[in-house]
């Protein structure tokens, strides 16, 4: 069976695209291996009527609205491949299924890399965030610490500053400020130690000290750290999408790329902010995109 759209990526992005396609008769199929990036976040937050859900609560959700549209197929199975064959799309599942569509939207998401500080994964999620829209609330007026591994902290820092005054930003032994730059965050009352960290001090995902390897010690009780993102699938590649030398995916405004019939929705473009609220709508554009350009091919 040809299906009008192949949907790669069960969060928010994938999951509000086949909702949108589903209500607009498209026959689709999302494929959801369920390995999402927030799989350590303990609560969602910032969207409205679901503000603190739980990541799995909202998947379990969405999944039930996806249940009332019969031309809405979710499969559990990874895809490991897409190639395009005269302008038609073929996935192929890790258990050697093909399936064919017109169209394809890469919803696959991004893959973290936290600051080198060993044990720092035993909090993220739970004391330590990556966005503080997300999670600023949560530590308001708390002793906070920056983690950074490049210079985009500075501008995390000035964010962070409106949730809580009491801050301290670490390089781990990286030259990341420039003395500008360090001179205004302790104009703020910021201190920046830039001894490299030696240990995360704490119990059940909570930090409570920062050790350094000079052997000072500073107590917080949370804060945000820096990642890496990198494409959590090689899909975007196998289309050959055109992307910048960041991989940051060429796009318009409704996810369409340069390969007519591929869209990407959600972190996979790598535009921030990633948000839930902010991918969700990313994946009603692509959905949008998608159905508007089988029309026009269609009439």
């Amino acid at each position: 069976m040809l299906l009008d759209c192949i949907i790669i990526g069960g969060g928010p992005a994938g999951l509000n695209a086949a909702l949108v396609l589903g209500r607009a008769r498209r026959n689709v199929i999302l494929f959801d291996d369920n390995k999402p990036r927030n799989a350590v976040t303990q609560q969602s937050n910032g969207f409205i009527t679901r503000d603190g859900v739980a990541p799995t609560e909202f998947r379990e959700l969405a999944h039930q609205d996806l249940r009332k549209y019969s031309t809405v197929l979710v499969s559990p199975a990874k895809v490991t491949a897409v190639r395009q064959i005269n302008g038609i799309f073929q996935a192929t599942t890790e258990q050697g299924y093909n399936f064919v569509a017109r169209s394809v939207i890469l919803a696959t998401g991004v893959r973290e890399t936290l600051p080198a500080v060993r044990g720092i994964h035993d909090y993220y999620g739970k004391s330590l965030f990556s966005c503080p829209y997300c999670d600023g609330w949560e530590l308001r007026d708390k002793p906070l610490v920056i983690i950074a591994d490049h210079e985009s902290a500075f501008f995390l820092a000035k964010k962070v500053y409106n949730w809580s005054k009491d801050l301290v930003f670490c390089t781990n032994g990286l030259p990341l400020l420039h003395p500008q730059q360090r001179d205004r965050l302790r104009q703020r009352g910021i201190a920046v130690i830039e001894t490299k960290i030696a240990a995360l001090i704490g119990a059940g995902g909570m930090l409570k000290q920062i050790h350094f390897e000079d052997g000072f010690k500073v107590e917080r009780a949370g804060g945000f750290v820096t990642p890496q993102w990198t494409h959590a699938s090689p899909l975007i590649d196998m289309l050959a999408c055109r992307s910048d030398e960041m991989g940051v995916v060429a796009k318009d405004h409704y996810g369409r790329t340069s390969v007519p019939g591929v869209y990407v929705a959600g972190d996979t473009s790598f535009q921030p902010p990633a948000q839930v609220i902010v991918a969700a709508a990313d994946g009603c554009k692509a959905a949008i995109a998608v159905n508007t350009d089988l029309v026009e091919a269609d009439f």
